[in-house]
């Protein structure tokens, strides 16, 4: 793993407390109800420090700053490592498929 394919996707759950955040649902018009709300990101860090910053107030979402449970890798560890580019790649592929199947999602 070079320097190059360092980068990472993740996925952290968040509450269901979000649906009460009207920009979130919005977003998600096609959520269904029951299934998890999550935060898709990709990041040069390993998963749990990017989580551990977000939690932390540092360089973090506000949904996962308010709302983050916990890191869920069955669902992107997989994929990583990876380039910068495919990272960016799969962030969008991600959040696009996890949509499709009833999630609510965010991404940055």
């Amino acid at each position: 793993m070079g320097k190059r394919n360092h980068y990472s996707v993740y996925v952290i759950e968040i509450s269901k407390d979000v649906l009460k955040e009207a920009k979130f649902v919005k977003g998600n018009p096609g959520y269904i109800d029951g299934k998890p709300c999550v935060y898709v990101g990709m990041t040069g860090l390993d998963p749990d420090v990017r989580f551990d910053k977000h939690m932390a107030g540092i360089q973090h979402n506000g949904y996962v700053l308010r709302y983050g449970i916990q890191l869920l890798p069955d669902l992107y560890e997989a994929y990583n490592p990876m380039s910068y580019k495919a990272a960016v790649d799969r962030e969008i592929e991600l959040g696009i498929s996890l949509r499709e199947a009833g999630f609510g999602v965010w991404q940055a």
